[in-house]
């Protein structure tokens, strides 16, 4: 049976006439239906709010990168103690220096009512609340949400990457319907699936299986247009949304099935060769940002994830440095001079990467600009203090993308600012039209474009 079609959300019917459970059926395919009355289709709204190349700021393609490493950084060397644009750089941000003018530093921000410690990460890019509680159900993350709405201008509408991720239990990126979207780790497949060209028998192998998707679609047209006549107004508005969802789904098949035959960029990068020992953490995150970095370069996507499961992470090995234990134990310092020094290196490595990450998005020219001014890169984490397992003020650093940057932007510590609000903003950077998100009140107050 074609994974395309088994979605097991049974029909429920507001009229004796018809079953509870119903099904439509194509080619020896079952497509089930949205619960009716009682739930939101699964891909309602999926063609709403989409975006031609032309319709972005200015023409400029944009971007986003939204990183989160799930133990976060020690608080107090990485906020500054004072605001506003003449602030002094805190110890971690001393390594970003040169990049000043390119980050905007943000305090007292997190996400209303997300609590429950590590479950968090998973609300990173979602903000869904009480990711702890029985019952949780993810909402959909901002890389998604802008996959679905400008992904149709790229190779891949979005990528999800990860390090170190407990695979099945964690992830930045959740669709419409709550559900994960595995990472993927290995960055030499990450580069092989951008830009190695696969013969032509593996291309057209590829192509009719994405055929063979759109016309399962086709197969039940009929069928729901019977449908819809059996059920009552508000079941018929409902089924409208699913169906029009259905549709889009198949439209994004066929445009998937262009960019099969469309050839791939060509790039001087080697195929990257991936570290098989966990340890080797941090260069594991080097090679993702590297992969980011192609993926922009090369315009292949515009929304990227990437979760740096340090929870998930051993003693980790990195420069001159060997930490003596593994990372989330070190995270729980409990004022430990030995282990906060660890932490404190391996922090400033973190932001090391970081630094030349920026650095390679301000060497590519697009257009003539850099492509750090085109590309939004968020990095933060789901926690405050990972040593306590609080999830407000949370450490934040928000860089190009078009904004009037070189700032730090605090709020009160205590009774936090929505940071949804940023992802409003990063939204309209991106040409969307839309002023909610989420838990969002509106757009990130103090940030401007530029």
């Amino acid at each position: 049976m074609n994974s395309l079609s088994q979605i097991s959300v049974p029909f429920l019917s507001t009229r004796p006439a018809l079953s509870r459970r119903r099904f439509l059926r194509g080619a020896g395919i079952l497509l089930a239906l949205p619960w009716l009355d009682a739930m939101t289709p699964a891909f309602a709204g999926v063609a709403k709010g989409r975006l031609r190349a032309q319709d972005t700021p200015g023409g400029k393609p944009r971007r986003m990168f939204g990183i989160c490493n799930n133990l976060g950084l020690l608080p107090d060397y990485f906020f500054p103690k004072d605001s506003g644009r003449d602030y002094a750089l805190s110890p971690y941000l001393e390594v970003l220096r040169e990049h000043r003018g390119d980050i905007t530093v943000f305090s007292g921000v997190s996400h209303p009512d997300v609590d429950g410690g590590h479950p968090a990460d998973n609300c990173f890019l979602t903000a869904a609340p009480h990711p702890g509680s029985a019952g949780f159900r993810n909402t959909i993350s901002l890389d998604q949400y802008i996959g679905e709405r400008i992904g149709h201008l790229t190779r891949f509408p979005s990528l999800t990457l990860g390090v170190n991720v407990q695979q099945g239990v964690r992830s930045l990126s959740w669709t419409g319907s709550g559900v994960l979207i595995p990472c993927e780790e290995k960055a030499a497949d990450v580069f092989s699936r951008m830009f190695l060209q696969g013969t032509k028998a593996e291309t057209e192998a590829q192509v009719r299986k994405l055929e063979t998707g759109q016309s399962i679609l086709d197969a039940v047209a009929g069928q729901a247009k019977d449908l819809q006549h059996s059920v009552g107004p508000r079941d018929r508005d409902r089924l409208d949304q699913y169906f029009t969802s259905v549709r889009a789904l198949e439209q994004r098949m066929q445009m998937s099935r262009e960019w099969e035959r469309k050839p791939k960029p060509k790039v001087t990068a080697p195929i990257p060769l991936d570290p098989a020992d966990p340890k080797l953490y941090m260069d594991k995150v080097k090679l993702m940002y590297d992969m980011a970095r192609l993926a922009f370069e090369t315009d292949s996507t515009r929304s990227i994830s990437l979760l740096l499961d340090s929870v998930n992470s051993p003693a980790i090995e990195f420069g001159d440095v060997k930490t003596s234990d593994g990372y989330h134990n070190l995270s729980h310092h409990g004022k430990s001079h030995q282990k906060i020094e660890e932490l404190k290196a391996i922090d400033n490595w973190h932001m090391k990467l970081l630094a030349d990450l920026f650095d390679q998005l301000k060497a590519v020219r697009e257009q003539g600009e850099p492509l750090l001014d085109r590309t939004m890169v968020l990095y933060g984490s789901n926690l405050g203090n990972a040593n306590t397992h609080v999830t407000t003020n949370l450490p934040t650093i928000f860089a190009g993308g078009g904004f009037k940057h070189g700032q730090h932007i605090a709020f009160d510590t205590q009774h936090n600012y929505p940071l949804p609000n940023l992802f409003v903003s990063m939204l309209q950077r991106m040409g969307l039209e839309t002023d909610r998100f989420a838990s969002a009140t509106g757009t990130m107050k103090g940030l401007e474009m530029a």
